[in-house]
């Protein structure tokens, strides 16, 4: 998760949401990323599609099931839907998002026994820290913004 946290500090950096997230098959990073949709100008450009796209690459498969997804933020209802169609193992977040969260707070998708596979899933892990770097982020934006109310 320490991992996944180092990449939301690059898109707060980059004026992105702070959001960062890591793939992991046998101990190995094989697929990172952060927050991209303002500099990609591209809406699926979220840390865990991103992630997944690079270690989809690296194993040359888009199947992950032997691997780990570490995201310092739940999953929202498109990355939630990725990461069951890549086969993604286990899954672990740090914080909940309840205004978008699809893993915990609004739905359950990972483990929605519907779908043909299921994601074991564990979180809570740095939710703390995984948060800070969220409100810091949201509490700047709001303090530049000369609009009040607008957001």
């Amino acid at each position: 998760m320490a991992r996944a946290l180092a990449q939301a500090e690059a898109a707060r950096r980059e004026a992105e949401v702070p959001v960062g997230a890591v793939v992991v098959c046998g101990g190995e990073v094989i697929g990172q990323g952060h927050n991209g949709r303002e500099a990609l100008a591209e809406p699926t450009s979220h840390a865990e599609i991103l992630a997944i796209r690079q270690a989809a690459r690296a194993r040359a498969s888009w199947r992950l099931d032997d691997c780990a997804l570490y995201v310092t933020l739940e999953p929202c209802v498109m990355c939630a839907g990725a990461i069951v169609q890549a086969r993604v193992r286990r899954l672990v977040f740090g914080c909940l998002d309840p205004k978008g969260g699809a893993v915990r707070s609004l739905y359950r998708i990972c483990e929605d026994p519907r779908l043909n596979h299921r994601v074991a899933v564990t979180e809570g892990v740095l939710g703390q820290r995984c948060s800070a770097i969220l409100k810091r982020f949201f509490a700047a934006v709001r303090g530049s913004d000369t609009n009040e109310g607008s957001g």
